[in-house]
């Protein structure tokens, strides 16, 4: 496989601090380890979302499949019909088209770690059925839960 300019260097370490967050409202803030050099040849897309006490994003669907691993808090993942409790090193997965949201469920902050795939995902929120690209502009909001 070869590489293009577009291509991260091997080995390129990434840090929350150096990334530019995405505020969704509510307090709750995405880090995207995905950047302009993530290229067409790319098979997923991944980042961390930290929630403060009591928040969640909105009931959504995605056009490609989805893991979420907790590295702190509890959550509870509402998948489709059912609800399901993680903490701190559980792990869930979420097909494609599922509607899901995750919500802190905890008295600290709750920090999940996502990774789509797919380079090209969508977010379709449910209440209104309204598709973006994910982490465009146009993706953004959280609720109190």
């Amino acid at each position: 496989m070869s590489s293009s300019p577009d291509d991260p260097a091997f080995g390129l370490v990434l840090r929350p601090s150096a990334i530019t967050a995405f505020s969704r409202g509510s307090g709750v803030s995405t880090v995207p380890f995905v950047g302009h050099w993530n290229s067409e040849l790319s098979t997923i897309t991944t980042g961390m979302t930290v929630f403060p006490p009591g928040t969640a994003i909105p009931l959504h669907t995605h056009n490609v499949e989805e893991t979420v691993l907790v590295l702190r808090g509890e959550a509870t993942a509402v998948l489709g019909d059912q609800s399901v409790d993680l903490t701190a090193g559980e792990a869930t997965w979420v097909a494609a088209g599922v509607p899901h949201r995750f919500v802190n469920r905890g008295a600290g902050e709750l920090a999940i770690y996502w990774t789509y795939a797919g380079r090209f995902v969508t977010r379709t929120t449910v209440s209104t059925g309204r598709t973006v690209v994910h982490l465009s502009e146009e993706d953004r909001g959280a609720s109190g839960s």
